[in-house]
């Protein structure tokens, strides 16, 4: 019986695992940026399975002018044009609205140069969410009443500048969705890889075949690997490994 209960139990808890679901919702003025990506290799199989869903909308949509203006010239003076606050500030009520409980882990995320520089350990946090919302700048940015009073975070994915926030949030979204369970395909997989502090452990890896040969030079595979000596080939990756942090 002991044993019974205890198949049981796990098999509730792998039911209650796969259950659970991040929601992405996307706030662009390009939409279809996102198409191709979502619709490839392991986003879209995670999708399928309903591990993750993803949303793009068009920040269009939550304009009140024949034109659907989402932009306007900065106060103050400057080149370029800013995202207004108006048809944010609606998207992300909105989007709010949808979220089943109002206890439900929501983040809003804003993405901006001067963010927070974005590391595998705020990834690791992020997966805990229900549902994460991002605001995808353009053009010379966002009216940074945005930032101030609707964002819970602003992030960077690197010291450089990009035309929009679209590219930093499949990036993100990656990062977040191969944290859950099942998206990788194999769930021990995250057991063996993520440290107790929310880093992530990647080792040198060998293939077949054991020797390639390129002109009069043999790059081959350590022996260690196919020694089959389980021992020593746990050293050999501890010291190869890396931990993301």
């Amino acid at each position: 019986m002991p044993r019974i209960r205890y198949l049981l139990h796990s098999h509730i808890i792998r039911r209650l695992v796969l259950f659970f679901m991040i929601k992405f919702d996307i706030i662009t003025i390009f939409p279809n940026i996102f198409d191709s990506y979502l619709k490839e290799s392991l986003i879209s199989r995670a999708q399928k399975k309903k591990l993750i869903k993803i949303n793009a909308h068009n920040l269009r949509r939550w304009t009140t002018d024949r034109h659907k203006t989402v932009d306007d010239r900065p106060f103050g003076g400057g080149l370029g044009m800013v995202l207004k606050i108006e048809p944010i500030y609606k998207s992300v009520q909105f989007l709010k609205l949808k979220v089943k409980s109002q206890k439900s882990k929501v983040k809003v995320i804003l993405f901006t140069p001067r963010g927070e520089k974005f590391t595998q350990k705020i990834a690791y946090k992020l997966s805990k969410s229900e549902q994460i919302i991002f605001i995808c700048g353009r053009y010379e940015g966002v009216d940074e009443r945005v930032a101030k009073n609707i964002a819970d975070m602003q992030l960077s994915i690197g010291d450089y500048d990009l035309m929009g926030g679209e590219l930093p949030a499949m990036v993100v979204i990656e990062s977040i969705a191969r944290l859950v369970p099942g998206v990788l395909g194999k769930e021990d997989l995250l057991k063996e890889r993520i440290t107790k502090s929310g880093g992530f452990i990647e080792y040198a890896q060998y293939t077949r075949p054991e020797v390639f040969k390129v002109g009069k030079k043999s790059w081959r595979a350590p022996k260690v690997l196919l020694s089959g000596d389980h021992k020593k080939i746990e050293e050999w990756k501890k010291k190869h490994m890396k931990v993301i942090e």
